[in-house]
């Protein structure tokens, strides 16, 4: 298993330069004489998938905007209108009742999914009976819509929404509807999967300093290329409550995503110094001698 970390810039040229080593003992051992003995060559190192290293990068790949309405193009505001009457039938065939009190909606922006459009509505009924679920709509009308239950009345649906089977195969889906090429950045699919699944996440900044009860920044967000083909994808969510999560997203190598998980992350913690110090015996030196 190879680790990427969070910096796409230093994960590519750690991976360049194992490649450029690979080339080179293929190189020698294809160039060296017959000496009676077997010679294997050894094959160059796989490029991952279905993630390339050379991802997104800066501080905006760090987390995603969460855009009112108000605030979104009027192309979008259209398409939203248009997809209207449809996320309202399965909102109702997931047991939501789109017709029932006051909706809103804001626009979750996945730069890593263009073709798609990603819209959370919410109906806040007060303490205890909030609904909320998030909607996909295909930007070239090849695909269809495609929602991702998260709370009904206050509860989670069937179960958790961050490991609910549903989600997996909505995301799923959505992958498989964007153009070849298109869906390539690690941390922008899985910041997108942990948005439409509920969540308003953030990765520390790899730079950030340390501090007490918060996500180790330089191990925040990690690519793992697994031996035999695939993918994880790991990432602490900072702006977690009531405490900072850690997402865990296994991907064969053609881009199926196959398991999710979600728990509690490991934070910076210190042991705290005994009051009272070890006790110290001392004893008076003697006297120096008279010359």
């Amino acid at each position: 298993m190879v680790r990427f970390g969070l910096l796409p810039i230093v994960a590519a040229a750690a991976f360049s330069a194992v490649l450029c080593v690979s080339t080179e003992a293929q190189t020698a051992v294809e160039g060296a004489p017959a000496a009676g003995t077997r010679s294997r060559v050894v094959p160059p190192l796989a490029e991952p998938m279905p993630f390339s290293t050379r991802g997104q990068s800066g501080r905006a790949a760090l987390s995603i905007e969460f855009r009112p309405a108000d605030r979104m193009t009027e192309a979008d505001r259209e398409l939203a209108a248009d997809a209207e009457s449809s996320v309202a039938e399965h909102a109702r065939f997931n047991g939501m009742d789109f017709t029932q009190g006051k909706w809103s909606y804001e626009q979750v922006v996945c730069p890593a999914l263009p073709n798609h459009l990603f819209l959370q509505y919410t109906r806040n009924n007060g303490v205890g009976d909030v609904t909320v679920f998030s909607a996909s709509i295909p930007r070239n009308g090849e695909g269809r819509v495609r929602i991702v239950p998260i709370l009904k009345r206050g509860y989670s649906l069937f179960s958790p929404a961050p490991i609910n089977a549903l989600t997996i195969s909505a995301f799923n889906h959505i992958r498989a509807e964007e153009p070849a090429g298109k869906s390539s950045g690690w941390m922008g699919n899985g910041l997108c999967y942990a948005a439409l699944a509920g969540t308003h996440p953030r990765i520390p900044a790899p730079d950030a300093e340390p501090a007490m009860h918060k996500p180790v920044p330089a191990l925040s967000a990690i690519l793992e290329v697994q031996d035999k083909g695939g993918e994880v994808i790991r990432f602490a969510d900072a702006d977690a409550r009531p405490r900072p999560m850690e997402w865990t997203m296994t991907f064969t190598r053609k881009g199926r995503l196959v398991k999710a998980a979600h728990f509690p992350v490991a934070m910076v913690t210190a042991k705290p110094v005994p009051k009272k110090s070890a006790l110290m015996k001392t004893r008076t030196a003697p006297p120096a001698p008279n010359n």
